[in-house]
């Protein structure tokens, strides 16, 4: 059982000048899954989560910049610098970087998404220290050598083939193209052949100075962990850096807006030959911070978030017309979007679109029975424990909480949130989100008559 705290306590100078703020957030009992926050005078925060049982520590550093920050110029900046970072430090070589965490049997890696940028280490807890240090190393000291942009280039490129080659992965980049248009949420986070290959050095290196400042920065570890250990090393290697010099900063508060996606009847189809058409057909969902979104959590798991799910049951197990057929939410700061995938043959795409087009107007309109939504509750509840088993998974949590939301909830109150959504609140999630008129993306070996029909998915 966790529950929540406010204690605070600050440290101060010899002058009196408060140099810290530390807050226990949640307090665990005897001391597991405890929560606490210390923000330092340069705006860092650092929260960690206490876990004595495990043997294991993941350290990690959120970036509060994603492809949403860019320009169309600079379209894909922030997953290019994200890949600079482990090229070479003042201090390290990129060989030095990988080998360090290697050679302790630990994993290190990074993620950019469209609104925040992560790097992280998962070591034995004996081995905390050094992750700290490489890792703070990395994001305070990075050279953005010319050379390694360069070479880096080719590598980037060379991802960006990849997911185009993953139709099942690149439709949901053309989705958000359909709802979003060209907009920085609309673009792709690994930028566009164009645009990577228009980036240029300086152009990075001041994406680099301007996005990675301490006040817009979240470190956050989770496991076998001292949160004042933590603390003193990070704020070390923070000072070596030179990093903190700014005494009175302030984090940047959570991103916030009210953005609002009017996209209704679009179609967007791409032509490729492959094996299988990949569809998503979906509409505007909600902000991560709209209180509905529990609600469209359960409905969303029992649309499609599971082998028992009514999408699933209809499309595959009853007309076989599918291998995967799933729906999904992705939540921003200021808008959402809600989606249902499927990979079928070309020639049934119309009848699997017919299906899935069915079921949403028919959840619209007469909502889901009693016993759908307990058993969506039910499973949403029980996997989002078995997703939070791992200390990598709990430093997502701690870290993307602080600063997406400036605020921690402990597993316990999260459950309660899950197990408090109501039947009505399902249903009425469900008339306005899936109540809208619904936009399309396709990618596959459509003939053209086949991709003239697409339009009546969305009419």
């Amino acid at each position: 059982m966790t529950s929540r705290s406010t204690r605070k306590t600050a440290r101060t100078s010899s002058e009196g000048r408060a140099v810290a703020r530390t807050q226990t957030l949640l307090k665990g009992e005897n001391g597991i899954g405890t929560v606490r926050r210390t923000t330092l005078p340069g705006g860092l925060r650092i929260v960690t989560e206490t876990l004595p049982s495990v043997r294991s520590a993941t350290f990690g550093i959120w970036a509060n910049v994603g492809s949403r920050d860019e320009t169309p110029a600079l379209n894909g900046a922030t997953h290019y610098l994200e890949h600079l970072l482990f090229k070479g430090t003042a201090k390290r070589s990129a060989l030095d970087i990988s080998s360090a965490i290697d050679a302790v049997g630990g994993e290190m890696n990074a993620f950019t998404a469209k609104e925040y940028t992560c790097y992280y280490a998962r070591v034995l807890d004996t081995d905390l220290p050094l992750a700290i240090d490489v890792v703070c190393d990395m994001l305070t000291g990075s050279l953005i050598d010319a050379a390694d942009v360069d070479a880096e280039r080719g590598v980037i490129l060379e991802e960006i083939a990849m997911t185009e080659d993953d139709p099942g992965d690149c439709v949901h980049d053309l989705f958000a193209h359909t709802m979003l248009g060209d907009t920085p949420l609309g673009r792709p986070v690994l930028g566009t052949v164009d645009t990577i290959n228009a980036l240029t050095r300086d152009q990075i290196a001041r994406f680099y100075k301007k996005h990675y400042d301490p006040t817009r920065l979240v470190v956050a570890a989770a496991g076998n962990v001292d949160h004042a250990k933590v603390v003193r090393q990070v704020r070390a290697a923070f000072d070596r850096a030179g990093a903190l010099h700014r005494t009175d900063a302030t984090p940047v508060a959570p991103r916030s807006g009210a953005r609002t996606i009017r996209t209704a009847g679009r179609v967007e189809v791409l032509g490729r030959k492959t094996e299988q058409a990949h569809v998503v057909l979906g509409m505007p969902g909600l902000a991560r911070t709209d209180d509905r979104r529990w609600a469209l959590g359960v409905l969303n798991t029992a649309l499609g978030g599971g082998m028992s799910s009514r999408l699933f049951q209809e499309v595959r197990e009853k007309r076989g017309l599918a291998y995967s057929v799933y729906s999904y939410t992705s939540g921003y700061a200021d808008c959402g979007l809600f989606g249902v995938y499927a990979g079928c043959r070309p020639s049934q795409v119309h009848d699997v679109l017919k299906i899935c087009r069915d079921e949403l107007d028919k959840v619209a309109s007469e909502g889901l029975p009693d016993e759908e939504i307990s058993r969506a509750v039910g499973q949403l509840a029980g996997s989002t424990v078995l997703g939070l088993e791992d200390t990598g998974a709990l430093m997502n949590r701690i870290g993307k909480s602080e600063l997406c939301w400036g605020d921690q909830m402990s597993v316990d109150d999260m459950l309660a949130r899950i197990a408090a959504v109501t039947p009505d609140e399902v249903r009425e999630v469900a008339r306005d989100v899936l109540g809208q008129r619904p936009s399309l993306s396709v990618i596959g070996p459509l003939k053209d008559k086949q991709a003239a029909r697409l339009h009546e998915a969305v009419s």
